[in-house]
């Protein structure tokens, strides 16, 4: 039996957002962003699931990846939100640190192109820490924009997942269907 096409192309799909999902994780974790982290990782699992499900034969678990690409649809698009501080959203509050730690997104003090230069001290406050703030100068490209470019990677890869999981669902229940009417 050959491999149709929405299949191997869902199957595409879920190992090319897997790749991008552990590639996020990796600048998340390196960020300390601890609601990305675990969006990530729950995304990461659901991605699995819809690999599972597409090669198996399972459209149960097809359905739950397709509502889980809209529900990071929706993560996504907040989080570009955040960064482009849209409505009352600022990229310099602790709402993705849970308040955990003073550090932001990885890229902010690691962006495309930045020159890094150590924060000035104020007077008799001692020796930098090992976290010491950097300030960015002559950035190619700024952090949120970054961000929102990650964001907007994952929001096309959940939406092409999106359609291809209806599809598949589709072509899968046609066929049990067609099979219990021989």
């Amino acid at each position: 039996m050959g491999c149709c096409s929405g299949r191997c192309t869902l199957l595409a799909l879920c190992a090319l957002q897997l790749v991008t999902a552990l590639e996020r994780q990796v600048f998340d974790f390196l960020g300390y962003q601890w609601a990305p982290i675990l969006a990530n990782f729950i995304h990461i699992v659901m991605v699995i699931l819809g690999l599972f499900g597409t090669m198996q034969y399972r459209p149960r678990y097809i359905v739950v990846y397709t509502v889980w690409t809209a529900v990071w649809i929706t993560w996504n698009v907040f989080i570009i939100c955040f960064y482009l501080e849209v409505g009352g959203l600022s990229k310099d509050s602790e709402l993705l640190t849970f308040s955990l730690s003073q550090h932001r997104s990885w890229w902010h003090e690691h962006g495309l192109g930045c020159l890094h230069e150590e924060a000035s001290m104020a007077a008799g406050l001692g020796a930098l820490h090992s976290q010491a703030l950097m300030v960015d100068t002559g950035c190619a490209l700024d952090h949120s924009y970054v961000e929102g470019l990650h964001s907007g990677l994952q929001i096309l890869l959940a939406l092409l997942g999106f359609i291809y999981g209806c599809y598949v669902v589709s072509v899968f229940t046609e066929e049990e269907d067609s099979c219990l009417r021989k």
